[in-house]
């Protein structure tokens, strides 16, 4: 035998030790032909990776040999786990293989919950899966979708700033100041003006009480005069009233209908004519009398009997007789 070819045969025996060794400190024994092999479909594995431990009531009894991606179009983009279980412990189909991680810094692994109800589990069978969520797992399931919502609140925020800054210009900037100064002088001002009616209401104070004390007794008297017309027997007096009202207009219909003396007066057209000759004729008298009084009165001394009366000529027969 050559020098070579035993060179050759230690090296190949060295990598076959390293080899047997290496998946013999992982805890899966190449020379152990009793070895089983499982599947099981997952949607997600959560960081399990080949090489994971498989543990039955946490013991350690094989690991993960390989995971694939389900190829059949209904579940596709699934995950297809396939183990070794290196033990002959028997359980049935209907048991679980559970994802879960042993602690937040270490990777995912498989835990068989065995169930043996049913049919026993051969090599070959593909078994139910289940995936434990684990602390940061279920944190971090549930800070995606807020995540997704701050990031939203973040762009429109970026965009209302962004408006803000365009609003905010300069002139904009200066006129708010400006704003702000003209506000701060009015409330200065307000100031001078209350201190003013302060200063107002203390010097006058005796007026405005002597005021209040002349208010509150008007409002009295108010009172006192509401109070009596309360008492006054309104019903009697519009009774009266509607009663006065009744006979002025009977007086009325009475004056319109010819009736009385004064009604005749009112409305005897030939009584009003004969009035007003009369007039006429007493006023002709009186003129008379006063031109001529010795024709209506005579007095004599010596008893002489006064001439008798002729009346005199109108002035155009007088011309004609001289």
């Amino acid at each position: 035998m050559s020098k070579e070819l035993k060179t050759g045969i230690i090296v190949l025996i060295i990598i076959i030790g390293f080899f047997w060794g290496f998946n013999f400190l992982k805890g899966h024994d190449l020379l152990d032909g009793k070895a089983r092999t499982f599947y099981v479909e997952y949607s997600k594995i959560g960081g399990l990776n080949k090489a994971s431990a498989v543990t039955l009531n946490g013991l350690k009894v094989g690991q993960v040999s390989n995971i694939v991606f389900d190829e059949r179009p209904e579940t596709r983009g699934y995950l297809i786990v396939s183990f070794n279980v290196e033990s002959d412990f028997e359980f049935s189909k209907n048991s679980v293989v559970k994802i879960y991680s042993p602690n937040p810094l270490a990777g995912s692994s498989l835990a068989i919950i065995p169930d043996y109800e049913g049919k026993p589990a051969v090599s070959g069978d593909t078994l139910q899966g289940e995936m434990e969520e684990s602390l940061f797992t279920s944190i971090g399931e549930r800070l995606d979708p807020l995540q997704t919502k701050v990031e939203k609140v973040i762009e429109k925020a970026d965009t209302l700033f962004g408006g803000i800054n365009k609003i905010l210009n300069k002139k904009t900037i200066d006129g708010i100041n400006t704003s702000v100064s003209d506000f701060s002088v009015i409330i200065s001002e307000l100031k001078q003006t209350i201190k003013s009616v302060n200063s107002f209401v203390a010097n006058n104070q005796a007026n405005l009480k002597s005021t209040i004390e002349n208010t509150k007794n008007i409002t009295e008297n108010l009172t006192q005069v509401t109070d009596t017309l309360a008492t006054v027997d309104m019903n009697a007096i519009i009774a009266k009233a509607e009663n006065a009202i009744d006979n002025f207009n009977e007086l009325s219909k009475k004056l319109n209908a010819n009736e009385g003396t004064l009604g005749k007066f009112l409305n005897d057209e030939k009584l009003y004519d004969n009035i007003e000759a009369a007039t006429k004729e007493l006023e002709q008298l009186l003129r008379d009398v006063k031109l001529n009084p010795k024709r209506y009165v005579h007095f004599s001394v010596f008893g002489k009997k006064p001439k008798e009366y002729r009346p005199s000529l109108p002035d155009s027969l007088r011309l004609i007789k001289d």
